[in-house]
């Protein structure tokens, strides 16, 4: 999975729909090999992310679970914790 793409489900506050067009977009570069797609294929992914992400927020909204939510801050703080550990050399 990329790196870049955080999961979104069962945060408090909920993901934003900012954070889900972003890892749509992520996604779909991806998908694509594209950073930038061609002037060809411009409206093909930006139209890949709208439905990605109008998909995506479906799902978010349709998932249920017992599980309490967990806090961003504290996520980001585990993750930077990982990211250093790894880079650390």
């Amino acid at each position: 999975m990329c790196r870049n793409i955080r999961p979104l489900n069962n945060f408090e506050p909920p993901a934003t729909s900012q954070e889900v067009h972003d890892a749509a977009l992520q996604f779909v570069r991806k998908v694509s090999g594209a950073t930038r797609p061609s002037e060809a294929n411009q409206a093909a992914f930006e139209r890949a992310v709208h439905e990605i992400a109008h998909t995506t927020q479906h799902l978010l909204e349709d998932l249920v679970t017992a599980a309490a939510p967990k806090n961003r801050e504290v996520e980001a703080d585990k993750r930077r914790a990982r990211a250093q550990a790894r880079y650390a050399g």
